[in-house]
């Protein structure tokens, strides 16, 4: 089977993925596919004991998420896409239907059941077809599922505890990635490999090819729901310029109702259309929602961090449903300006609105509220007070250095208690999201003494002291960074395990400890001033011990892309660098530290680990 013809058929529609999945995204990039990515808010709760077969289930929460992703789009542009693709992928053994592990002992015993076994991975998928007529949704859905057997090699329990320490069970269904280090679990494979990574491309394919070829009206489900009115005269894929196998090609009425729910059908400028799949034509380029999205971004951003000005989450979090001419007034803002931007976190995914007023959603009552443990308000509020500034005067930036830009601005962020403390929420914020991974990423059981340098708030050093019952933690900076960090310190959660102690790292001896630990530290720096640092510590460390670097690590290739949070930050600071991993080991190679291991603590974060060896 050829796929880019198939693929083919696709390329003058608004597609959607309505998935985050990486994996899904980079499985259907591949394979020439061009689409949006606007992940469900589907909440997966189905009733798994209501359905007769753990694919039905699959194929239900691929369908659900597919749906609500449609009726969303249509609800907030008044037009859906052309096809919405759902996805849903698990793993199930006797029956049993295994979910992403929520702990590490869940990680455990899902590995522990699948070990020396056969199991199945299933990934139920659905097309959803959209037509909007007279501002009413129709849709049309086909739906199969794809079936993968793979068997596990029996393992030892230090080999799956290496595997679940790595981080890579936490955010997988069944607790493995076969793409990755899971990979190293199985024995084999019988049937498609991509639908254990996330998406049966080949069936997919396949799908295509029945839903677009000469007409099999029995291939598409039609599908009625009582949210969306039905519409009788909704055509038929196949249906149109009598036995022409592309739908997006049809007699008047037939091509205005899929433009209307497809996006935008303008001519293209002159010298970019190009051929279509079936050579008969020229065809414009696909509609850059992307792009235009990323051309809009910032506005979203700066809606976002007034919303946290203002307190709104707060506000919601303690009292809702509210309309907006009681939050205007607990806000002390206008009803009309109020209600706009109240809409605007609506269409970011950040409220709920119902006929009783506004709520949070979940993401913003973890997230944005600015006293939940997870709270990302601190960060919020940097970014508007700190960056934006800095920002805005990019073009300055780019052309005369970063220097001449930030040299422009009266105020450094940690100047003024303010500045000081807004710079401290934003960084406990940022590490406590990411303190477990970084604690559990590598097994660092044999130390009993750590130093955390630059800890500010002292997030990484609570959860080193709670993964590892036998370990004290010093946090080591700024005096007037460790005059306030009692406001950051959770209530009835004190531990004598960890003490904090005023110095600058780069003047005062250090203290004494078998683990030093470098979190976001080392990017900030060009080398001389890394390897000043890194010399006081190998000084200090006595032979066995150990350096735990915290950094994004870029891949180790001739052109190698680096993180675009890191990235946009270095855009405006006078120094410092992402590196890679050799450049890492070869800093800590030369400063003694050997034995360099690496390992992944989530999408923005690495882990390096150097035990300081014996002096020749």
């Amino acid at each position: 089977m050829v796929l880019s013809p198939v693929i083919g058929k696709l390329l003058r529609k608004r597609v959607v993925l309505a998935s985050a999945s990486p994996r899904r995204r980079e499985i259907l990039s591949h394979a020439g596919l061009r689409f949006e990515v606007v992940p469900s808010r589907f909440k997966e709760k189905l009733d798994k004991a209501s359905f007769p077969t753990p694919y039905a289930y699959a194929i239900e929460t691929a369908k659900q998420k597919a749906l609500e992703v449609a009726r969303r789009m249509h609800q907030k542009d008044l037009r859906a896409p052309d096809v919405v693709i759902g996805a849903d992928t698990i793993v199930t053994i006797g029956g049993l239907i295994l979910e992403k592990p929520v702990d590490k002992q869940d990680a455990y015993r899902m590995l522990s059941r699948l070990n020396g076994k056969e199991h199945s991975v299933f990934t139920g998928v659905a097309i959803v077809h959209c037509c909007t007529t007279d501002a009413q949704l129709d849709v049309e859905v086909s739906e199969f599922h794809e079936e993968t057997t793979v068997k596990f090699s029996e393992l030892s329990e230090e080999l799956l505890w290496e595997y679940i320490d790595s981080g890579e069970p936490m955010d997988k269904a069944g607790g493995y990635g076969i793409q990755a280090l899971g990979g190293m679990l199985v024995e084999h494979v019988r049937g498609d490999f991509l639908n254990v990574v996330g998406f049966p491309l080949n069936h997919f394919c396949k799908k295509l090819v029945e839903l677009y070829s000469p007409p099999h009206r029995e291939d598409v489900q039609r599908v009625k729901h009582d949210s969306i009115p039905p519409v009788d005269t909704f055509e038929n894929l196949s249906d149109v310029e009598g036995s022409s196998s592309d739908p997006a090609r049809g007699h008047d009425g037939g091509g205005r109702g899929r433009a209307e729910a497809g996006g935008d059908r303008r001519q293209a400028p002159a010298g970019t259309r190009g051929t279509d799949s079936n050579g008969t034509g020229e065809s414009p380029p696909p509609f850059p929602a992307g792009l235009l999205e990323l051309i809009d971004g910032f506005k979203a951003s700066k809606a976002l961090f007034v919303a946290c000005k203002l307190n709104v989450f707060d506000v919601l979090k303690d009292d809702a449903p509210l309309k907006a001419v009681d939050i205007a007034g607990r806000i002390d803002a206008s009803v009309c300006g109020t209600e706009r931007l109240l809409d605007v976190c609506v269409a970011l995914g950040l409220l709920e609105k119902t006929d009783r007023g506004y709520r949070n959603t979940e993401l913003a009552d973890v997230h944005l509220a600015s006293d939940g443990e997870y709270s990302l308000h601190g960060l919020a509020m940097h970014s508007n007070d700190h960056f934006w500034d800095l920002f805005t005067d990019l073009e300055l930036a780019v052309r005369e250095g970063a220097s001449a830009a930030s040299g422009r601005k009266a105020e450094d962020p940690v100047q003024s208690r303010h500045k000081k403390l807004q710079f401290m929420r934003a960084m406990h914020g940022l590490t406590t999201l990411t303190a477990r991974r970084v604690a559990t990423a590598l097994d660092l059981s044999r130390f009993t003494s750590a130093c955390d340098l630059g800890g500010c708030t002292g997030a990484l050093a609570r959860a080193l002291t709670q993964e590892y019952p036998r370990l004290k933690v010093t946090v080591f900076d700024l005096p007037e960074v460790i005059e306030h960090v009692t406001c950051f310190q959770p209530e009835g959660r004190q531990t004598d395990r960890i003490s904090f102690m005023p110095g600058d790292f780069l003047k005062d001896d250090l203290p004494e400890a078998d683990l030093y630990i470098l979190s976001r530290i080392l990017h900030e720096w060009p080398d001389d001033k890394v390897c000043e640092l890194l010399s006081r510590v190998s000084g200090r460390c006595k032979p066995g011990g150990g350096i735990l670097v915290a950094e994004k690590v870029l891949e180790d290739k001739p052109v190698a892309r680096g993180s675009l949070p890191a990235s946009l930050n270095l855009l405006v600071r006078t120094q410092g660098r992402e590196r890679s991993l050799p450049e890492y080991r070869g800093l800590l190679e030369r400063h003694g530290f050997r034995d360099v291991r690496l390992a992944h603590a989530g999408d923005r974060l690495d882990v390096m680990l150097g035990t300081r060896a014996s002096p020749p």
